[in-house]
């Protein structure tokens, strides 16, 4: 496996950090925090890079708000300067880890989202059930508290298998534990960049476990929720044990009792906010 050394030197020039602020600031510009910001846009940018680079960075308390939409989240917003630093740092790792993601994974990824996740699943239910010939069945399921049960210490020891920079990864155990959890090394708060691109390489293990251990043909993921697709409802159900006992095992984490079910395609199903029905010819 390749690995990547010297990138905190990277992740804290000004190149990068002028970059990074351009992500954040984008459809962002008339903000006021983001016009204050950009006022003394220069100043900014070296104050953060002297910071990043003497290790004295501490990012701001993050403030949290209730988001119905319609189901209930808890979110968490950073300063806009930690968002920066947040850029900042998916600058530099998300390249090398994106050519690891499965195609199938569809959350917070450039060219994915949730319209290419639906006609994914068209095609897989097409290609499942034979033109909707023959019975198939759907796998649909949720890890439990996912955001809130994030394993520090698993998730910092995945990082080091690629990245050969502790200076990095201090950076990233500083920003894990700025989101204050009732479980202590547990967390991540739903609504930053990093969570979001953290969540993607927590349960990418997942992924090439369900691809390659599993060799599940019609798997698709989106943050925590995932749906697999199979003409043998006992299948199915035999994969789901099999999944349970790799989150708990590996990941320390577990699907979520309630939401996850197993039925017939035909009944349609609720994926990513759309009610989804074939009509069968069997």
């Amino acid at each position: 496996m390749k690995t990547y050394g010297n990138l905190y030197s990277k992740l804290c020039s000004l190149k990068n950090l002028e970059l990074a602020f351009k992500k954040a600031r984008k459809d962002k510009a008339l903000l006021p925090y983001v016009v204050e910001f950009e006022e003394s846009l220069e100043e900014n940018l070296i104050k953060l890079h002297e910071e990043l680079s003497s290790f004295t960075y501490q990012p701001r308390e993050l403030k949290t708000f209730i988001l119905r939409d319609p189901k209930t989240r808890k979110i968490s917003k950073s300063h806009f300067r930690d968002r920066v630093v947040h850029h900042a740092i998916c600058n530099i790792i998300s390249p090398f880890y994106n050519k690891r993601f499965i195609s199938d994974s569809f959350a917070n990824r450039i060219g994915k989202g949730t319209f290419n996740a639906i006609k994914r699943f068209d095609y897989f239910k097409r290609k499942a059930s034979k033109n909707n010939t023959i019975k198939c069945y759907i796998l649909k399921a949720d890890i439990k508290h996912y955001f809130d049960t994030v394993n520090h210490n698993i998730f910092l020891e995945m990082l080091r298998e690629k990245i050969k920079d502790e200076r990095l990864l201090w950076l990233i155990k500083i920003i894990l534990k700025n989101h204050k959890t009732q479980a202590e090394g547990k967390g991540m708060p739903l609504g930053n960049l990093t969570s979001q691109f953290f969540a993607n390489v927590y349960l990418n293990e997942l992924d090439q476990f369900v691809k390659h251990n599993l060799k599940a043909k019609y798997y698709i993921r989106y943050v925590d929720d995932f749906v697999i697709l199979h003409q043998s409802k006992k299948q199915l159900e035999i994969w789901e044990k099999e999944i349970d006992n790799f989150l708990k095992n590996e990941l320390k984490i577990e699907l979520h009792p309630d939401k996850c079910k197993i039925y017939s395609l035909a009944n349609g199903t609720q994926f990513l906010g759309y009610r989804i029905f074939i009509i069968t010819n069997y």
